[in-house]
């Protein structure tokens, strides 16, 4: 038995002004106040949409059974398979008024499998196991749902809750849907538990489809057998997947998702993608699922747009439920039934897949009216809690994060925001949105308007502090300095904007150390330690760019005449012990095994003693550790003074001069570097180092 809930009745916020019962306990204003003093103003917005959390939350309880229950949607609704071989499936298409479930198992007989509607427009059928007890439906075979509208028009559709969907692009560009029911010996069974959740996320983002050196699309069990252990030995401990959910156009890097439970056939099977998080797991690795409930794919024949030939069932009707950039439909978070798909849908990849937690993608977008388009965020809270916000889609994400943390605590949750919506990354019973990081959008733009825009001698010390430490108190941020966005074409990679000219040309040692690499090589590596280790309490680096990867990313479309030249990764470069790509290779990993031990990222923000404009030198403390940089294109410095709180014998732990990192080595990690009881730069004492023009060191105390 299942429960549809008050489906008709329960269909929108307005519903909910009249629910009295609040089991939740209502927000203290004085807890907002706590967090962030300036929120005073906007306290009664808080209040409001947190009461209408509530007020679904209790919905939820009373109608459901809890969040337990109700994000279980996915075995009740869709195909599913009972003990006895009987398949049980389930539609929600209450405008339909006929339906019919067809496939190769009935020889597409629009007659012959009727199914029936209950009052809350739920179809059903049940279809009974054969004679000798088998299913009767093979596995793997092609089905969709046959409706007639009110229009007396027939209209077929892939299943919404279909988890295996294919497609043959010499035939159609159109997606079949497939019945998944493999035979138990051929199910994968997961052997590896969920790792702990790293207390210093750094995430490794990658595409399947574009990690082989090859022109194709890559798969699970090459990206399992040949870049898991990539990623272990580079130290990065969270594996963030791309353009999994099955998305029509591969050009789109999986953002014009059509099956939303359904694991990109593309790059294999479901069993493969299995076998790719367990091996994960096994590794100590935990993995997050970029997950897009900001829009869908508006196709028809494969999509959810217009499933039931209405235009509202999963979406809002008219301008409202289309997305002007991405001409894309937007869902209404307002609907029961769309909150029970997109919760379960959630759950579904915990459940079925053992995935970590989720990165959601277009948080902005669902946040904001506007959608974020045409629209500056100068950082007033009144843009944040006044008419634009879109209050249905706020209290999803409260939903989602709230159900997702009280059923996995150890779940990770990370925003792609824009905008610095304040209480984002606060749990729901504070008030805020409950997401445990938000992505430093503004970051990797600071780096590019640099590199594109300013000479070396003219970067302001003050500015990159300023954008590298402005995060709001007490809510975790993950710094990057370049994500996939920086790596599509159109754009260029940081190593791009640093040697583009050259990349070609001299990145081999057998030939000269220009000047134009040698600046790359250093500015790479300095803006990788500078942004980790004072940019956030997580890391985050797309694929390829640890080693400074020469090209963009560019997927097969008709504009590059479907070619997969650029849709790759070229390990093969960073394999060449000739060529330089392996020198930021090396210390990317460095960087990151040496903050496994010193644990800069899950300390608090750093202190700041020293920003020299002249001397372009930045010195700041974090977790016990000394941070120097010089970033000045020519000068030098012996017996620099740079301040330092705790006292002792100070060593070299890493230096970007090493060179093992294509470094000119004029300073090796080690040595003794005494401090002196003096205050200097506000800390108590001193210590002097010698620093080489556009080097960086890391010192701690010696043990």
């Amino acid at each position: 038995m299942y429960v549809i809930g008050r489906t008709r009745e329960i269909r929108d916020l307005a519903f909910l002004s009249t629910t009295t019962t609040m089991p939740t306990t209502p927000l203290d204003p004085k807890i907002v106040t706590a967090i962030d003093g300036y929120l005073e103003p906007d306290v009664p917005n808080i209040i409001r949409r947190h009461d209408l959390f509530r007020k679904w939350k209790n919905t939820i309880e009373e109608h459901e059974g809890g969040y337990d229950k109700f994000s279980k949607g996915y075995l009740t609704f869709g195909l599913n398979v009972e003990k006895n071989g009987q398949v049980i499936y389930r539609e929600w298409a209450p405008n339909a008024q006929e339906a019919h479930l067809i496939g190769d198992f009935n020889r597409w007989d629009r007659t012959s499998h009727p199914m029936k509607k209950d009052k809350y427009g739920v179809w059903e059928i049940t279809v009974p196991p054969t004679s000798s007890g088998e299913c009767a439906i093979p596995h793997d075979s092609k089905i969709k749902i046959s409706m007639v509208i009110p229009s007396g028009k027939r209209i077929e559709r892939l299943p919404a809750w279909i988890r295996r969907v294919t497609q043959d692009l010499d035939l159609s560009p159109v997606y079949d849907a497939r019945f998944w029911n493999p035979p138990e010996a051929d199910r994968y069974q997961f052997k590896n538990a969920r790792p702990a959740q790293p207390k210093d996320a750094k995430i490794y983002e990658a595409h399947v489809g574009i990690s082989t050196s090859e022109g194709r699309v890559g798969s699970y069990k090459e990206f399992t057998q040949n870049v898991l252990l990539r990623i272990k030995n580079l130290g990065y401990n969270v594996i963030q997947l791309m353009a999994i959910m099955e998305h029509a156009y591969y050009a789109s890097f999986g953002y014009q998702v059509t099956s939303f439970f359904a694991a990109s056939s593309r790059y294999g099977t479901p069993e493969d993608l299995k076998e790719l998080i367990d091996t994960a797991h096994g590794m100590g690795l935990t993995v997050l699922l970029d997950i897009v409930h900001s829009h869908a794919c508006k196709n028809v024949l494969d999509g959810l747009n217009e499933f039931d030939g209405s235009d509202n069932l999963y979406f809002h009707e008219g301008p409202k439920g289309r997305h002007d950039l991405w001409d894309s439909r937007l869902f209404n978070y307002g609907s029961h039934e769309v909150l029970r798909f997109l919760t379960s849908n959630l759950r579904f990849w915990m459940e079925e897949y053992q995935f970590d937690g989720f990165r959601f993608d277009g948080v902005t977008s669902m946040m904001y009216k506007h959608h974020g388009i045409g629209t500056g965020f100068s950082g007033g809270y009144h843009e944040y809690f006044g008419d634009a916000a879109d209050l249905e889609g706020i209290v999803y994400l409260m939903l989602a994060n709230d159900a997702m943390h009280t059923l996995y605590p150890p779940i990770i949750t990370i925003a792609e925001d824009v905008s610095g919506m304040p209480l984002l990354c606060i749990p729901t019973d504070k008030g805020g949105v409950g997401f445990d990081y938000r992505l430093s959008m503004a970051v990797p733009d600071m780096w590019i308007k640099l590199l594109k825009h300013k000479k070396d001698q003219e970067w302001e010390l003050g500015n990159i502090v300023h954008t590298l430490t402005n995060r709001r108190h007490g809510e975790k941020s993950i710094a990057y300095c370049e994500s996939h966005d920086q790596a599509l074409v159109g754009d260029k990679t940081l190593a791009f904007w640093l040697m583009d000219k050259e990349m070609y040309t001299n990145m081999s040692d057998i030939s000269d150390m220009t000047p134009v690499i040698s600046r790359g090589l250093a500015l790479h590596k300095m803006i990788r330690l500078l942004t980790q280790s004072l940019g956030g309490e997580g890391y985050l680096n797309f694929e390829g760019n640890e080693f400074g990867h020469p090209e963009w990313l560019d997927f097969p479309r008709a504009g590059n005449n479907n070619s997969f030249h650029y849709a790759r990764r070229q390990w093969n470069i960073v394999d060449d012990s000739l060529l330089r790509y392996k020198y930021l290779n090396n210390f990317d990993a460095a960087m990151n095994h040496l903050e496994d031990q010193r644990g800069w990222l899950a300390a608090p923000q750093a202190f700041v003693s020293l920003k020299h404009e002249v001397d372009k030198i930045l010195v700041y403390e974090r977790a016990g550790v000394l941070f120097v940089f010089n970033f000045h294109p020519t000068d030098s410095f012996t017996d620099y003074r740079v301040g330092v709180e705790v006292p002792g014998e100070y060593t070299v732990v890493l230096t970007t001069d090493e060179p093992r990192f294509g470094g000119f080595n004029n300073v090796k990690s080690g040595g003794q570097y005494l401090t002196t009881p003096f205050e200097w730069n506000g800390r108590k004492n001193f210590l002097q180092v010698y620093i080489p023009s556009r080097t960086a060191l890391v010192l701690a105390l010696a043990k």
